[in-house]
């Protein structure tokens, strides 16, 4: 078992973006999809990318059967995708909890695509096609991103979601069980809002929570 450092948010080869596989069925590839499998089983992740090991190259995998992270999480199969397109069904999205293992600690809310289809090769160069759904659509978006230098906290509905996933959880509003369930929007963030002000905090923390005092609608999806 071979289990690698992971980057963390911050690292500017985590900005980068990968470059396409060329060469498939290499020795080279099979050892760092074996790396990227025991890396990501070692950190209960439900998904890992290969910039997140400090390998620039366009490989993903993911999968899901039971995982201590995600308990109410449905299954997703081990998948190794490689060189991959995404393609939304259309135009539904939902906002759902995300984490990352590059952000150790901190859960968001983001949205998502919910229908997408994707494509890529495996390890052997062999076509891969699939239309997927809810949270199995969710990670494959999410681990995507990080083939061209994104991460979760840069797509936010909103920056006042982000928190430690402890404090999320003991303030209920986050799903202790389900970190990355869908949500309605804008619903953990009038929770928080009425927290503040049950503690009257919100005019003492001004323009962080300024969409409220701007006369702007909380939660919007990003552009």
């Amino acid at each position: 078992m071979t289990q690698r450092t992971v980057l963390r948010l911050g690292d500017p080869r985590l900005r980068q973006v990968s470059r396409p596989v060329e060469r498939f069925g290499t020795p080279e590839l099979h050892a760092l999809i074996t790396d990227l499998r025991d890396t990501m089983a070692a950190c209960a992740g439900a998904g890992l990318a290969a910039p997140q090991i400090a390998v620039p190259l366009r490989v993903v995998i993911f999968g899901i059967t039971v995982n201590p992270r995600y308990p109410e999480a449905p299954p997703i199969p081990e998948t190794v995708l490689i060189n991959p397109e995404i393609t939304p069904i259309d135009r539904d999205r939902d906002s759902g909890w995300e984490g990352c293992l590059s952000v150790p600690g901190l859960r968001g809310q983001v949205s998502r695509w919910r229908r997408i289809l994707y494509r890529g090769f495996d390890a052997e160069g062999h076509p891969i096609e699939r239309s997927v759904d809810g949270f199995h659509a969710r990670v494959v978006q999410h681990e995507c991103d990080h083939l061209d230098g994104v991460l979760f906290p840069d797509r936010l509905v909103d920056t006042r979601s982000l928190g430690f996933t402890e404090e999320l959880e003991a303030s209920g509003l986050l799903p202790v069980a389900g970190p990355l369930a869908p949500a309605k929007p804008g619903h953990t963030l009038d929770r928080m809002r009425q927290q503040l002000e049950r503690h009257s905090a919100l005019e003492d923390l001004g323009p962080l929570f300024g969409p409220k005092a701007q006369g702007q609608a909380p939660g919007r999806d990003p552009s």
